[in-house]
């Protein structure tokens, strides 16, 4: 009895290194790494076989696929979770824009009562006197540039006329001093040719 347990024993030992070398040995097929979750299982059960109701699948390959479905899971969630987010922002948003309408229909609603007056100042004031009192300062404005204009051209006329007037002042003071030096110098040179006549004699 103990030698056919030791011989089971030792054959089950040999099935399983043998199994466990098999496995080790073996690739992950391209399925499991590529395909959708739905693909993969399909895969399986195109793969393994059915025998009194049990399935049996390769351990590295039913670790890869409850890894592949986790994930898949934990991806699932996240996109939930950012529609989530997506939805609370958009929420907000939502209340944020009907705070705006609400704020709009107010001041459509003040604008439409008050079209006929400005405020200015915080004072309201009738259109019609607004845009005449506007108008008066702007016609104002224009009669004063208008002048500006004017007594600026005429200034510059009289700036004008004086520099030509000074260039010409120049220009004959600076006659006048050739002139004068050279009358000064005639007459020293007679001065001089004079006392010398005298000296001689």
């Amino acid at each position: 009895m103990n030698k056919i347990s030791f011989k089971h024993m030792l054959l089950i030992t040999v099935f399983s290194i043998a199994v466990i070398n098999a496995a080790g040995q073996t690739t992950m097929p391209k399925e499991l790494s590529t395909g959708t979750v739905e693909e993969q299982i399909k895969y399986l059960e195109s793969k393994t076989r059915i025998y009194e109701n049990y399935r049996a699948i390769r351990e590295d390959m039913y670790q890869k696929l409850n890894r592949n479905i986790i994930d898949s899971i934990n991806a699932e969630k996240n996109r939930i979770a950012g529609f989530k987010n997506l939805t609370a922002d958009l929420n907000s948003k939502t209340d944020s824009l009907k705070t705006l309408l609400d704020e709009t229909r107010v001041n459509l609603e003040v604008a439409t009562t008050t079209k006929n007056s400005i405020s200015v100042l915080g004072v309201e004031l009738n259109k019609n006197v607004y845009n005449t009192f506007m108008w008066t300062v702007i016609g104002i404005l224009a009669i004063l540039l208008a002048l500006g204009f004017l007594v600026f051209k005429r200034n510059l006329v009289v700036l004008r006329r004086t520099e030509k007037d000074l260039k010409e002042l120049k220009d004959e003071f600076a006659a006048y001093r050739q002139t004068t030096r050279l009358a000064r110098e005639k007459a020293e040179m007679d001065h001089f040719n004079a006392i010398k006549k005298l000296k001689g004699q």
